[in-house]
């Protein structure tokens, strides 16, 4: 089956409830890291929404502060059935095809706050020759990106050594060059830095600021 040319995509962004966001950087953050958790995602979806191929964002979650702050920057907000990730990721595809029928549907990481827009076009015009395709992060292991051709069953393998796991459903894997914000993702504070030095979205850098700055700890 040949997917249509460029078509606009919806995306679907997972978010965990913030008591269990971003745990491996609960020490570098100390009482900023619902704060981070919270900035990154909204950064990621606004700069989602800003890509020219894209025409909304669902953001999946249970989380009431993060759906309010993930509503204010434009994302369609549906919550969360409590079944794991890929169910998470499979229920906002399902609200995709109601608000979208017949068109092409990805999941995106929620954790890339150096997102460019124009990277991400890049990247989903590449998905968009494929029925199904995923971007890898940048240690090769796990997945930024995974969509689905417009008639494709969605099926996203995202956990662990998701890489491999996509590759073997048959999903093909993406190569293309000049997207390194579409594959930094962050979980701990080496990925943190490498996203600041490529450059963050302004509420990640207003709370990375805090924490460089020691605002709220002791001593």
């Amino acid at each position: 089956m040949s997917a249509p040319e460029n078509p606009a995509w919806t995306l679907v962004v997972p978010v965990k409830t913030l008591i269990a966001a971003k745990t491996r950087l609960a020490a570098a953050a100390g009482p900023h890291r619902t704060a981070l958790a919270v900035a990154i995602a909204c950064d990621t979806v606004e700069a989602a929404l800003r890509c020219a191929l894209v025409a909304r964002v669902v953001v999946v979650t249970g989380d009431p502060v993060a759906a309010e702050a993930l509503s204010q920057v434009g994302a369609h907000v549906v919550g969360d059935p409590g079944a794991g990730l890929n169910a998470a990721l499979r229920h906002g595809a399902a609200e995709a095809a109601r608000l979208a029928p017949g068109g092409a549907v990805g999941a995106l990481q929620a954790d890339l706050p150096a997102l460019r827009p124009a990277e991400l076009a890049r990247v989903l015009a590449a998905a968009s020759g494929f029925d199904q395709a995923f971007l890898p992060d940048g240690a090769e292991i796990g997945t930024t990106f995974y969509g689905a051709a417009p008639g494709v069953a969605f099926t996203p393998g995202f956990g662990g050594a998701s890489r491999e796991r996509h590759l073997g459903r048959g999903a093909v894997e993406l190569t293309v060059r000049e997207v390194e914000s579409v594959r930094t993702d962050v979980d701990t504070p080496g990925d943190l830095r490498r996203a600041l030095a490529l450059g963050v979205g302004p509420r990640t850098l207003a709370v990375a600021g805090r924490i460089s700055a020691g605002e709220g700890t002791a001593g």
